[in-house]
């Protein structure tokens, strides 16, 4: 697990002096080395990846990986949008959402822009306005991973995929349509923790992509989930064993189909979570009959990972990090019973306007947050070559109210 150095403690406790908590605080240099790790470890010639950008979309970390060449996994026309305004060529993108709209389908198609179906129904649609066109096929994998329920993305509980044993009633709707598939695609789930799972589900996949099925293929995505340490006590993962096993499974399918096609990957937290920090301050601190509890200036919607998946980050308590440690509820400042960041923690003494840093906050944290209780989102800041930016700053109340009213009809109230 990536933790904050001695000095690196200090600096980022006068980053929330300077800029105000609650802050989040990406590290540039570390999301640079993770994207360039990645792209070392799988040693295939014909390798891209596709940053999944639903991971964190801070206009700062996609204008640096469009620098190193990265491509991106977008999941909603939204994200097109600001990918294309960032300056990310429709070559660049692909297009993976479910249960999509017409509305979105046409908007996304008008683009150029190649997309990824994951249902008959949808894939029939597109075929009947579209026919001919190039697409991309994702299919259940049917191997269940993921370090939580709500991040599985294979087997027979999730909404994800067209079922393998579907692919006579896919072929059918190929051929009815003309449809071109140059890529097959599969998602097994979130942190899979071990190799077998993904490798299993690899070999699902390929079990199907063969000439007689699909003869114009040009690559195979395998999705992300990738895990990375969030407690202090995890592992690091063998990303180059992985890597090796990964090369080898597809060598040799590349061999039985004839060509060497593209990998595609599309990683999100591997590259963006151990690259940011949220910075709160602790302004209440309460004994509750024993339990003690710290409250701070930020709540579930600026990190709902906790809350939403029991997910673990770890505290550190920058303005007292050798103190004697006790144990503590780290809540936030939302009506909610529920608001905490973690529960019965061993954390060095806590102090009222103490700055705590919450890890792993780079991925899946700012981009899955809201103003629920109308509190507006953290300013975000970026530190590359050891100088910090202010690259999204936090609106304050009376902006935010007004954003909320322009966004509104009264004249007829």
């Amino acid at each position: 697990m990536y933790t904050l150095k001695k000095q690196d403690v200090e600096y980022y406790e006068k980053l929330a002096d300077k800029y105000g908590t609650p802050l989040y605080v990406y590290n540039a240099d570390y999301i640079i080395n993770q994207y360039k790790n990645l792209s070392k470890l799988i040693k295939w010639p014909k390798l891209r990846i596709y940053y999944a950008m639903k991971a964190n979309y801070n206009p700062a970390i996609l204008k640096i990986l469009l620098k190193e060449g990265a491509s991106l996994d977008t999941v909603s026309p939204g994200e097109v949008e600001l990918a294309m305004s960032m300056g990310y060529p429709v070559s660049k993108l692909l297009y993976t959402a479910n249960n999509l709209t017409d509305e979105e389908v046409s908007e996304v198609h008008s683009k150029g822009i190649l997309m990824n179906f994951d249902s008959l129904s949808r894939l029939e649609k597109y075929g009947k306005k579209y026919s001919g066109s190039k697409i991309c096929l994702r299919f259940n994998p049917e191997v269940v991973a993921g370090e939580f329920t709500k991040i599985q993305t294979g087997g027979p509980l999730t909404k994800f995929g067209i079922l393998i044993e579907d692919l006579p009633k896919v072929k059918e709707l190929v051929n009815k349509y003309n449809l071109k598939v140059v890529g097959l695609h599969k998602h097994t789930g979130s942190g899979i923790q071990k190799a077998e799972q993904f490798l299993e589900s690899m070999n699902n996949l390929l079990s199907i992509a063969t000439k007689d099925n699909f003869p114009n293929l040009e690559f195979i995505d395998f999705g992300g989930g990738f895990k990375v340490p969030y407690k202090p006590d995890e592992q690091e993962y063998d990303y180059e064993d992985f890597g090796n096993k990964i090369s080898n499974v597809f060598s040799d399918f590349c061999k039985k189909y004839g060509k060497d096609l593209e990998i595609k990957f599309e990683p999100g937290k591997y590259i963006v979570a151990e690259g940011g920090v949220l910075l709160v301050r602790v302004n209440t601190l309460k004994n509750n009959k024993g339990r003690l509890i710290a409250g701070t200036d930020s709540g579930f919607p600026q990190l709902i990972r906790p809350m939403f998946y029991r997910a673990y980050h770890h505290i550190m308590n920058l303005s007292n990090p050798n103190g004697r440690e006790k144990v503590y509820d780290i809540c936030g400042n939302i009506c909610e019973t529920g608001d905490c960041f973690a529960t019965d923690r061993n954390i060095p003494e806590i102090r009222e306007e103490d700055v705590l840093a919450l890890l792993n906050a780079g991925a899946y944290c700012y981009s899955m947050g809201g103003i629920y209780n109308m509190r507006p989102m953290p300013a975000e800041v970026i530190i590359k070559n050891g100088n910090s930016y202010l690259v999204r700053r936090r609106l304050t109340n009376k902006e935010l109210a007004n954003q909320i009213i322009s966004e509104c009809n009264l004249n007829d109230i």
